[in-house]
């Protein structure tokens, strides 16, 4: 049976939202079969617990944020994605997530530092079958057309698979590579996804400030790039770290749904708000997918029973 996963034991870290600039503490626990992933905000006097499902999504502008019933008004939890691309990485099903403010850290910018956090925390396999999302039709969403176009698909894969293209028109992002792919079944999340960093252009600083975004941002956490080269003075981890940060962010997006997905996953110059209109509209559709288990390893695709190797 490939089973339900959970942490071993509770982890702590402590940094700052990119985008709000404060300071929050992040404890990870482990949590029952069944209970998916639920964050729950312990700073308020009454904590509110916000179980993460397509539909808790209230606000896709620069990030992932969720709040009960997807409601803009209730309490929120913002910037997730980099931790659930960490939770997907490393097949994690059952976690609460106790946080002291409204933003997830940013820590270093990629998935790395929260995937060397929930290792050290190890992972514990679960007396439960672990549910995955199948798709069975293709599902797509477009916005735009022309030079505005943008897309994201989702078809039907024995496994999990993305591929990912950005184009930016921007001499120091075309410098790299514009197109990823990345196959779940490869076992290399960790060594090929995960240390790719966010990314932001110094000509947006100033308007991003003014909405009150990116006030945590900084050389640590983020690739700065200006009109033309990036200013990092270590430069990229990856001859391709702009779309690999894509693929990285559409794999915590993706992860929101609840479950993990047996799909292929197709995007040109998607974000947060396209990723999560294309789950929303999968699970629109009873007929587009089905929620499986497999009581034989040997049924299930290549790699999904194996757990991740420690750091």
């Amino acid at each position: 049976m490939i089973q339900q996963r959970t942490l071993k034991s509770l982890t702590r870290a402590v940094g700052v939202g990119v985008h709000s600039g404060q300071k929050v503490e992040l404890t990870l626990r482990p949590a029952p079969p069944d209970t998916g992933i639920v964050f729950r905000r312990t700073d308020l006097p009454v904590p509110v617990e916000i179980a993460v499902n397509a539909t808790a999504v209230s606000d896709t502008r620069m990030a992932s944020t969720i709040s009960p019933g997807g409601d803009p008004g209730a309490p929120k939890v913002q910037t997730i994605e980099h931790l659930m691309s960490a939770c997907a990485g490393l097949g994690l099903d059952n976690l609460y997530i106790d946080i002291t403010a409204e933003e997830v850290p940013i820590l270093d910018g990629s998935a790395a530092s929260f995937v060397f956090l929930l290792q050290s925390a190890g992972i514990e396999l679960q007396n439960a079958p672990k549910r995955f999302l199948r798709v069975k039709k293709t599902v797509e969403v477009r916005e735009g057309e022309g030079a505005t176009l943008k897309w994201a698909r989702l078809e039907p894969y024995h496994g999990y698979k993305l591929s990912f293209e950005i184009e930016f028109g921007h001499p120091a992002v075309d410098a790299t590579g514009q197109r990823v792919e990345f196959d779940f079944g490869s076992g290399q999340y960790k060594r090929d996804i995960a240390r790719a960093r966010t990314f932001g252009f110094t000509k947006d600083v100033e308007m991003m400030r003014t909405r009150g975004l990116g006030l945590g941002g900084n050389m640590d956490n983020v690739i700065v790039v200006d009109d033309y080269r990036v200013l990092n003075t270590e430069g990229l981890r990856y001859d391709d770290e702009f779309v690999k940060h894509k693929i990285l962010d559409a794999i915590g997006d993706l992860h929101i749904a609840g479950k993990p997905l047996l799909a292929s996953y197709a995007a040109f110059k998607s974000g947060h708000a396209l990723n999560n209109k294309l789950l929303r509209k999968l699970l629109a559709d009873e007929t587009a997918f089905e929620v499986v288990t497999f009581e034989r390893e040997a049924d299930a695709p290549r790699g999904f029973a194996d757990l991740a190797p420690a750091w």
